[in-house]
């Protein structure tokens, strides 16, 4: 897709291999390609002036890692690549990582529509792992498919792993998709939602479960 477009977002959750992707790609592509960590302080300080420091490394293939970090980058991408088309760099500047949000998906959609097409990157996936041996299947059943987890040195290690994704996740990364909500109230929905696997949603019995209305139980699982 960089061949085709001058910019490919991939999205996918945490931890899920994005930057290893994106490390990989870039080493096939461009040996001099720039590499930004938006949660970084010191990358994000390069930013300040984002469209000289994007002239700076004109013709290399720019990664922006964590891209939802700063939001206001989409409407600078837009003009950085229009002008660059009207140069004769077309295809391959910039390669976007960052989580599948809302707000990540309609800020890039509306912004940079026509300019960027969307690669969703899962965990490993059956396919993926060797068939032929069917304890590498139950291991992915029982492990996921997170790389760091499947490949952990026993279940215990994956097991710990798991659970401390799942609090990251909780206590860090949904706070940031809209109002908070208590971190140990969203544990308790994400256990019983785990629990109702290949069941109807019973959203006025998970509001009481909670303690909450349904409205506001509805709400909960839209975050989700």
């Amino acid at each position: 897709m960089l061949e085709e477009f001058p910019a490919v977002a991939v999205l996918g959750p945490r931890q899920v291999g994005k930057t290893t992707l994106a490390e990989e790609v870039a080493e096939f592509m461009d040996a001099e390609s720039i590499y930004l960590d938006l949660e970084s302080p010191v990358d994000q300080a390069k930013l300040t002036e984002p469209e000289a420091y994007f002239d700076l490394h004109k013709g290399k293939l720019i990664i922006l890692d964590e891209i939802q970090r700063v939001p206001e980058l989409f409407a600078v991408l837009r003009g950085v690549i229009d002008r660059r088309r009207k140069e004769g760099y077309r295809t391959g500047q910039f390669l976007i990582l960052g989580s599948a949000s809302l707000d990540l998906l309609k800020q890039s959609s509306e912004t940079l529509a026509g300019r960027i097409p969307y690669v969703d990157l899962p965990g490993f996936t059956s396919l993926e792992i060797k068939r032929e041996f069917s304890d590498e299947q139950d291991k992915l059943w029982l492990r996921g498919g997170f790389p760091d987890s499947f490949l952990a040195r026993s279940d215990d290690a994956s097991l710990r792993w798991r659970m401390n994704f799942i609090s990251t996740y909780l206590e860090r990364d949904i706070p940031q998709l809209g109002p908070r909500i208590p971190a140990v109230t969203l544990r308790r929905l994400w256990t019983m939602l785990a629990h109702q696997q290949g069941t109807q949603t019973n959203v006025a019995q998970l509001g009481a479960n909670l303690g909450v209305s349904v409205p506001t139980a509805k709400r909960y699982l839209k975050l989700l």
